[in-house]
């Protein structure tokens, strides 16, 4: 926030930017949502549309509740996969940032380790124990 707050302030009152802040803010905000990512997974904290679950007997929601921990799992262990090869594929052709020449590979690799261990996390929801659930959460199991 604070690089694009300079960025913005010397592009207006100076007329000159600062180079590569573009790249760099969009490189930081990969950086923190995808090492969010497991985070938020663990502790539930992602959109969740509860609004049948008042509706459906406990079977169906402990169902329900292992049978999407196990689709975001799938997903998302499918989608570290698939970023982890272009990771491999921009290593291998060296692939760069336009304006500041830094590799571009080791953000992607870092964005597929950090998918798989989501999924990873998504794979422990669907079976762990319900006295590890947290407060509030699963209470109709």
């Amino acid at each position: 926030m604070a690089l694009t707050f300079a960025d913005v302030t010397g592009r207006k009152l100076m007329d000159n930017s600062i180079p590569g802040s573009l790249e760099m803010t969009e490189l930081l905000m990969v950086i923190v949502i995808f090492a969010a990512l497991p985070l938020v997974s663990l502790r539930g904290e992602h959109v969740v549309f509860d609004s049948m679950d008042s509706y459906l007997p406990p079977r169906v929601l402990k169902f329900q509740k292992a049978a999407i921990h196990l689709l975001s799992a799938l997903a998302l262990l499918a989608l570290g996969w698939l970023m982890w090869n272009t990771g491999a594929q921009f290593a291998q052709n060296g692939e760069t940032t336009a304006q500041l020449k830094l590799a571009k590979a080791p953000f992607i690799y870092g964005m597929g380790i950090l998918c798989a261990i989501s999924g990873l996390v998504h794979l422990y929801l669907m079976v762990r124990p319900p006295a590890e659930l947290a407060d509030g959460e699963g209470t109709a199991l």
